[in-house]
């Protein structure tokens, strides 16, 4: 039943749920206080996403997210993303 659920947000989204996961995992260790870590965690979710950032949406987000990394989670970068 849990494969077919994933299976059916697969269809709906297009997003690889392996995909996903492996973000979640990446996101629970990061420093999110770290420049060169939060620039590759945007580009991962705009890649698993399928939404292109411009450099000026990516240096805003990173500069949010430095400001207030310990508040972070995937739900605020995607929300950023859909902003643009």
């Amino acid at each position: 039943m849990e494969n077919q659920f994933f299976k059916n947000i697969e269809k709906k989204t297009g997003v690889k749920m392996n995909d996903v996961f492996e973000l979640a995992n990446s996101l629970q260790n990061a420093n999110f206080k770290d420049e060169k870590t939060v620039r590759s965690i945007i580009k991962r979710v705009s890649q698993i996403a399928n939404k292109p950032v411009s450099k000026e949406l990516e240096d805003k987000m990173v500069q949010s997210i430095i400001k207030d990394g310990n508040k972070l989670d995937m739900g605020a970068i995607t929300k950023m993303m859909n902003k643009k």
